[in-house]
């Protein structure tokens, strides 16, 4: 399988806390103002990010703007 077909991982909020180095708090702020993206609704109790859609908020964070994505 080539990169191009690897399907897109939902990664947990321990993960995009760990590669963003934001605090919970600022990350949550700044999916509310649209300055990162959403998180995606697993279940109830569950939900995670597109590993896509943080990689891409990585490359330039200052400038990212959900309606990009």
């Amino acid at each position: 399988m080539s990169i191009a077909e690897t399907p897109d991982r939902i990664i947990r909020i321990n993960t995009v806390l760990d590669r963003t180095g934001l605090s919970r708090s600022t990350l949550y702020r700044k999916v509310q103002d649209g300055s990162f993206p959403k998180q995606i609704k697993l279940s109830d109790r569950c939900a995670g990010w597109r590993e896509s859609a943080v990689n891409a908020w990585m490359k330039n964070p200052m400038f990212y703007g959900v309606e990009d994505h």
